[in-house]
C-alpha cells in the first residue's frame, strides 16, 4: 500500500496540472491562441534552461560503474530499432508514425523517474541517475528528432533529405540546452583549482545567471502540463483508441518489461547492477514524457496523438509502477 500511495504521489500532481489546463480552456479562461503559445515557450525556453540546469548540477562521474549507462543505451536503441518496425508496419498516417516511435523510447525520466530512483534507492540510485541523465537526456532527444524527422515530408509530399534531420537536430532547442550544460560542464572541469577550490565557477562567482536559469527552469513542467491539458480533447479518445492503446501498452507495459527482465538475468555480468535497478525502473518504466508532445506539435507530427498517449501512460503507470517495483522488491533488487 505505501507503494501505491508514492505512486499516485507522483502521479496526481502532474494529472492535476493537465486537468487544469484542461478546465481553463472549458471555461474560456484561455483560447487555443494562448496554448499555442505557451507550447512555443516551453520547448523554446523553458526546457532549454531545465536541460542545461539538470546537466551542469551534475558534479562527479568517478564513481559510476559505465556498465549501467552501456546496457541502457543500447536496451534504448535496440527499442527504437524494433519500434521503426513496429511503426511501419502498425501505424498508417504519416504524422503519427514518428509520435508512436517517440512514445517506444522516451519517458517521463527527469520529472517523474528521478524523484522516484531517489525514493526506492537513495543516494547509491542517484549517483546512477546522474550518470544516466547525462546519457540518456541527450540522446533521447536526438531520437525523438530523428524519429519525428524522419517520416517528415517537404511540400513535394517528399521524405526531408538526411542534411535536413541533421539540421533539424542540431537546431533543436532541447539539443541546444543539454549540449550547451555538457559544454560547460567540460569546461567546468579544465578549470584550475587552488587549495582543492575551483578559480572560477558560475554557480559561484556569478550566482544570478545560474539562478536565474534555474527559475526559469522551474517554470517547464508545470507550463507544460497546463499547456497540454489546454490541447486536451477528450473527444480524440474514440477516435484514436487503436493508437492510444498501443501507444500505453509500448511505453509502460512492454518496453519496462522487457528491458527491467534483461536487467535482471544479466545482473551478475553488468558491473554496477546491484545499485542500479530503481534508476533503470526510473528511465524505462515512467510514463511518456511531457515535452514529446510539445516537440510533435513543434515538428508537425500529430500533437492530439502525442498528448493522448501522456495523459493515458501518465494515469495508467500509477498501476505498472506498482508492481513493477513491488515484483523487484520481492527479488531483493532494492
Amino acid at each position: 500500500m505505501n507503494t501505491f500511495i508514492f505512486a499516485m504521489n507522483a502521479i496526481m500532481p502532474i494529472v492535476v496540472l493537465i486537468g487544469l489546463g484542461y478546465l481553463l480552456k472549458r471555461m474560456h479562461f484561455f483560447d487555443v491562441h494562448f496554448f499555442n503559445l505557451l507550447n512555443k515557450y516551453v520547448f523554446r525556453i523553458a526546457l532549454p534552461a531545465l536541460l542545461f540546469y539538470n546537466v551542469y548540477k551534475i558534479e562527479d562521474f568517478s564513481e559510476i560503474k559505465w556498465g549501467v549507462v552501456l546496457f541502457a543505451v543500447v536496451v534504448t536503441l535496440a527499442f527504437f530499432s524494433l519500434g521503426i518496425v513496429v511503426v511501419t508496419l502498425t501505424v498508417k498516417p504519416i504524422n503519427q508514425k514518428g509520435v508512436m516511435l517517440q512514445a517506444i523510447t522516451r519517458s517521463n525520466f527527469a520529472l517523474i523517474g528521478i524523484p522516484l530512483a531517489q525514493t526506492l534507492g537513495g543516494f547509491e540510485a542517484l549517483v546512477v541517475v546522474a550518470l544516466l541523465s547525462a546519457v540518456s537526456i541527450p540522446l533521447a532527444n536526438i531520437l525523438s528528432i530523428v524519429a519525428l524527422s524522419m517520416f517528415q515530408r517537404n511540400e513535394l509530399g517528399e521524405r526531408i533529405s538526411l542534411t535536413k534531420m541533421m539540421m533539424n537536430i542540431i537546431k533543436n532547442p532541447l539539443i541546444i540546452g543539454v549540449f550547451t550544460g555538457l559544454l560547460f560542464l567540460l569546461i567546468r572541469g579544465f578549470i584550475p583549482s587552488v587549495d582543492g577550490e575551483k578559480v572560477f565557477l558560475l554557480s559561484r562567482d556569478v550566482k544570478f545567471s545560474i539562478d536565474a536559469i534555474q527559475l526559469i527552469s522551474v517554470t517547464a513542467s508545470p507550463m507544460a502540463l497546463i499547456a497540454l491539458g489546454g490541447q486536451f480533447e477528450i473527444s480524440a479518445v474514440k477516435e484514436l483508441a487503436f493508437q492510444i492503446t498501443q501507444g500505453v501498452l509500448w511505453r509502460i507495459v512492454i518496453v519496462p518489461g522487457v528491458a527491467l527482465t534483461l536487467a535482471y538475468l544479466f545482473r551478475d555480468q553488468i558491473s554496477g547492477m546491484e545499485y542500479a535497478f530503481p534508476a533503470l525502473i526510473a528511465l524505462f518504466g515512467t510514463p511518456a514524457a511531457v515535452s514529446s508532445a510539445i516537440m510533435a506539435s513543434e515538428m508537425g507530427g500529430d500533437s492530439r496523438l502525442a498528448g493522448q498517449i501522456v495523459v493515458w501512460t501518465t494515469i495508467f503507470s500509477m498501476f505498472t509502477l506498482y508492481f513493477t517495483v513491488v515484483i523487484f522488491r520481492m527479488l531483493g533488487m532494492f
